[in-house]
């Protein structure tokens, strides 16, 4: 089990960003995949505090596309899981929305007849 901490700080421009913690002095190596592939780009720069890294991992245009794409983020010498991200877009997301949006009318017509209920019984 690796002792390297990933917290996501943002995902902006086309680059995801994170910072490291990590005990000991040495540059922690990073890598990210997706689809099997190597993300090139990666990098791992010194933070304000001891210990701390910066981590700049670009989303490759291969990931940006219809569906669901994940980038997984490990530690280059052990495989170690660090973190991942995911970029969802296109076509077929746009059904998952719709059916999650219609999942949450349902529930909220099915609150609202419970709450004029529950008025109406104790008026």
């Amino acid at each position: 089990m690796s002792d390297l901490t990933l917290t996501k700080t943002r995902l902006s421009e086309g680059v995801w960003q994170g910072v490291l913690m990590a005990p000991g002095g040495a540059v922690p190596r990073v890598e990210a995949q997706h689809a099997g592939r190597t993300v090139e780009g990666v990098s791992v720069t010194a933070g304000e505090a001891a210990g701390e890294w910066l981590v700049r991992v670009p989303v490759p245009v291969e990931a940006i596309g219809d569906g669901v794409h994940t980038v997984t983020i490990t530690e280059a010498g052990s495989g170690a899981a660090l973190g991942d991200f995911a970029v969802l877009a296109g076509e077929a997301l746009a059904d998952t929305l719709q059916a999650e949006v219609a999942l949450l009318r349902e529930e909220l017509d099915m609150l609202k007849r419970a709450f004029r209920r529950h008025c109406k019984e104790t008026a």
